[in-house]
């Protein structure tokens, strides 16, 4: 009879670890939504302007309204607390719990070089996240999910929405300059041979801004739609060009791609590098993309936010994903890029030099 009731409870202990499985799965919304609350409320910017752990009414003092809610926000800082955003430390002599800053609440501050703000607002933004609930419908009858959320391609709903458009850019060179800042400490010696560079898909100019501030003898172009150009700020040692990358890219000793071609198909990023292959000569020049390269066989922390951005691709681009060495090696050699390598850095992405010879 004990060897049954032990069986049982293994049996139940599985069950309730299952289960417990898709309550996170279920659940996961949670987490981006605590997020975002917490930038909106600039929370992270209270807790580190005092420089040691805080009260609940103190955080409370530092939010822009006439009287928030305190136990609503304490739900929040204690869930937030327990996901390990913000250390809480609760009192030992019944006064309040104190709030203080980790290294991950760096990435929440609003005014910070590394700031990961703009890219939880978009993600969390209404527009984004409709396409999400047409997962299966595009299952069912293919299709891209932005489109039957929304009417139209993700560029044509930024360029018909500025509200939109300025979060979206906000994001792409938010997530830029903290890619960028590891690109550039990684990349010292590829940068020094580059005469002219044009960043393809550069958005407002955020990551040739800070290429050109590291290496100011490059003669640098940043390249983009006209509506996203329409809205870049001017930056010593860069021009800034509007057209289509699918009709031709300005002409360089280098193209560079940051986080371009993960948003299209195979074929459609045939068609770009074989644009960007006739802007480059073809003895010296090379594109360098700075991507992500899925590797199924890892389970590591550093891969799992590769296959979640993955399913990013699928639910707001028209055929993009996020692409195993194996794959973007057959991609490069369509376009004409026999040779590649790939380097590591610092960072959720790698380098890859594709060379036309």
């Amino acid at each position: 009879m004990i060897m049954e009731k032990e069986a049982m409870d293994a049996e139940a202990m599985q069950l309730l670890q299952a289960q417990s499985v898709v309550w996170q799965q279920l659940l996961g919304f949670a987490d981006i939504m605590a997020l975002k609350c917490a930038v909106e409320l600039r929370i992270a910017d209270i807790i580190h302007s005092h420089g040691c752990p805080i009260t609940l009414s103190q955080i409370a003092a530092g939010i822009n309204a006439p009287s928030p809610d305190i136990t609503y926000l304490g739900r929040i800082m204690r869930f937030l607390g327990r996901k390990k955003i913000f250390t809480f430390t609760p009192s030992n002599d019944g006064g309040e719990t104190l709030y203080g800053p980790t290294h991950a609440s760096k990435f929440l501050l609003c005014d910070s070089e590394l700031s990961m703000a703009p890219i939880i607002l978009l993600q969390s933004d209404p527009s984004a996240m409709a396409p999400w609930h047409y997962f299966s419908r595009c299952v069912r009858e293919g299709g891209m999910a932005f489109e039957k959320a929304h009417g139209q391609e993700i560029w044509d709903f930024g360029s018909a929405n500025p509200a939109f458009n300025k979060i979206f850019n906000a994001a792409m060179g938010c997530s830029a300059k903290f890619i960028t800042t590891a690109v550039i400490a990684a990349y010292k010696d590829g940068f020094l041979s580059i005469g002219s560079l044009v960043d393809v898909g550069g958005g407002i100019g955020t990551s040739i801004a800070e290429i050109t501030k590291a290496y100011p003898h490059i003669k640098a172009t940043n390249f983009d739609l006209p509506h996203v150009i329409a809205t870049a700020p001017e930056y010593p040692g860069v021009s800034h060009v509007g057209g289509d990358m699918f009709k031709s890219v300005p002409k360089a000793d280098v193209v560079f791609m940051k986080e371009i071609l993960h948003d299209w198909s195979d074929e459609h990023c045939v068609k770009i590098l074989k644009n960007c292959r006739k802007a480059i000569p073809e003895k010296t020049g090379k594109v360098i993309l700075v991507e992500a390269v899925l590797k199924p066989e890892s389970e590591g922390l550093f891969d799992n936010p590769a296959f979640a951005s993955d399913l990013i691709m699928l639910a707001h681009t028209t055929g993009g994903k996020e692409r195993t060495e194996a794959e973007w090696k057959q991609v490069l050699e369509k376009a004409g890029f026999m040779r590649y390598n790939i380097i590591q850095i610092p960072a959720l992405r790698s380098i890859i030099e594709a060379y036309p010879n």
